[in-house]
């Protein structure tokens, strides 16, 4: 079928002004015919081009109304019609529906009815539930505008549980779907769930990831059918009657890929199902697993380095922490390369905290697989640090307590000193929260080991910031948790922080004497200023100040 894709284009262009009721009637035949007769139809349309003046109107004898769109698409295997009914000023559009299930348009040698409930599963022999299936699938093919909801109440009701027996069906299937079910089946699931995600044009703003939990979240309108087709396609995927060899000729990549693309949809409802889906499609299929990664990674890229705008990373990034808890050791490279590419500089957006927590496991699971990453997943959280964020840095702070709690000594000492080189500036912090999540590190008894382990190096690099705020700190809460701080490492080795606290007396001595020499000069310059103020004479300032 691959190579008759370009002329089926081309036909669409010169049908569509000829014979809407023979293009819908050949389209939707389409799919179940064998090559040998669509050879023979295009041929047969090949001699009809050639004629000229031959214009047929439509059975009805007018145009299709304006508030009906007709759109067929072919997608490596994959041929579906969607009839999207949108709001109209009549009900012209079920008069439309009506003529052309007059006119005899078929599917797989089965009339398409006007938009009516069919029978029950239960109401009709088992013999028949298959084509009943088929039928039912068909109907489904209709999309409605929701944004009124005074219009179609009637036919959105029919197909709402035309829905719902199609998720009862699935969910209770005892026999294979043969290859033309499951065809009818993704062309279904493809007309309703893939379409163009209308999004407010607003950025991704820190106020947002704050207020997040205050904002009313979006909904869908036409949800009423779409979490309905989700039910059906998860249980679909989910049936141990579903052959997951025939299916992969339906679910291609051009169909994960749109699949993937549906994550930025503000619903998240819809972004719920979606993860539950991809997980489903990611199990099953495993050829498909290296293009699914690539294709999470490619969003990730675009949404770090290009608009910071998606509302999925969040339910991507879940999806990727049971993907990263199945990867067999040892890592491969492009793992590794994910983490340090996408995954690390995914702390520089400025809404981060929508995801972060996601983001923190993920990185967790990296670093239990391989202890090894842990150097690297450290510097690249201190090369994305926050400075003037103070609310971001206490969520770096946190995660980075969950690495350290994962981190073993010998690569803890690869990383130690530029670390608590920022620690330090976070103990030194005006902004209470900072200091006091900073001294939190001491809490974690593994942290604490790892530190007096290492006390020699660390000690002199956080010392002052200790003793300065053990003695003048503005908060209480910090400055008794320094005290408890500056306790453990006299405690540990007094010596040592005896040897320190010498040598920070000593440095702040020099540093008041520097301080006062710095003021006396600053006098200096003033009382000399002052002198040649009124002459206008330019002041020269005499070596001995120096």
């Amino acid at each position: 079928m691959q190579k008759y894709i370009p002329s089926l284009g081309f036909w669409f262009r010169q049908l569509i002004s000829r014979d809407l009721n023979f293009y819908i009637s050949w389209f939707l035949s389409f799919s179940c015919m064998p090559q040998s007769m669509i050879k023979q139809i295009l041929r047969r349309l090949t001699r009809r081009q050639s004629k000229s003046g031959d214009k047929r109107d439509l059975v009805s004898g007018a145009s299709p109304p304006s508030s009906i769109t007709s759109t067929s698409s072919l997608d490596g295997d994959l041929s579906s019609t969607r009839i999207t009914i949108l709001p109209p000023g009549q009900d012209s559009e079920l008069i439309y529906l009506t003529q052309q299930a007059h006119a005899g348009v078929r599917n797989c040698g089965m009339t398409i009815m006007p938009y009516e409930a069919l029978p029950s599963f239960k109401d009709v022999p088992s013999s028949d539930r298959q084509s009943l299936l088929i039928k039912k699938l068909n109907l489904c093919h209709v999309i409605f505008d929701f944004t009124d909801s005074t219009k179609n109440l009637k036919e959105k009701e029919i197909k709402r549980q035309t829905l719902q027996d199609l998720v009862d069906y699935v969910t209770s299937a005892t026999e294979k779907f043969p290859e033309n079910v499951m065809q009818e089946i993704i062309m279904m699931v493809y007309v309703n769930l893939f379409r163009t995600l209308i999004s407010p044009s607003s950025e991704c703003k820190v106020p947002q990831a704050v207020d997040l939990e205050d904002d009313e979240p979006v909904m869908d309108p036409a949800w009423l059918h779409l979490h309905l087709v989700y039910d059906f396609f998860l249980n679909f995927l989910q049936s141990p009657e579903t052959d997951a060899k025939l299916a992969k000729r339906y679910i291609d990549h051009s169909f994960v890929l749109k699949l993937i693309n549906l994550f930025d949809s503000e619903d998240f409802r819809e972004r719920e199902y979606l993860k539950m889906i991809l997980h489903r499609i990611y199990g099953r299929f495993m050829v498909y697993r290296p293009f699914i990664r690539k294709a999470i990674n490619n969003i990730f890229y675009q949404f770090i380095f290009e608009t910071e705008k998606h509302n999925g990373i969040a339910e991507l990034l879940e999806v990727l922490e049971s993907i990263i808890n199945g990867f067999a050791l040892p890592l491969k490279e492009e793992h590794k390369l994910f983490l340090v590419r996408a995954l690390i500089p995914l702390h520089k957006p400025k809404c981060m905290g929508i995801y972060h927590q996601q983001l923190s496991h993920c990185i967790t699971q990296f670093i239990v697989k391989d202890c090894k990453l842990a150097d690297n997943v450290i510097r690249g959280l201190l090369k994305f640090w926050p400075i003037t964020n103070s609310s971001k840095e206490v969520v770096f702070l946190g995660e980075l307590e969950e690495v350290l709690d994962a981190t073993q000594p010998p690569e803890f000492q690869r990383c130690m000193v530029p670390l608590f080189h920022q620690i330090a500036r976070c103990l030194n912090s005006p902004h209470f929260q900072v200091a006091e999540r900073a001294l939190f590190l001491w809490n974690n008894d593994h942290i604490e080991n790892l530190i007096k382990q290492n006390v020699k190096v660390l000690l002199p690099i956080i010392f002052p910031a200790l003793e300065r705020n053990t003695r003048s700190h503005w908060n209480p809460a910090v400055q008794s948790l320094m005290t408890y701080a500056r306790k453990v490492f006299a405690d540990n080795d007094p010596d040592f922080f005896a040897e320190c606290l010498k040598k920070f007396e000593e440095d702040d001595i020099r540093s008041k004497e520097i301080q006062s020499k710095r003021e006396m000069t600053w006098r200096r310059l003033e009382e000399i200023a002052a002198t040649k103020a009124a002459s206008n004479e330019p002041v020269l300032i005499p070596h001995i100040v120096h």
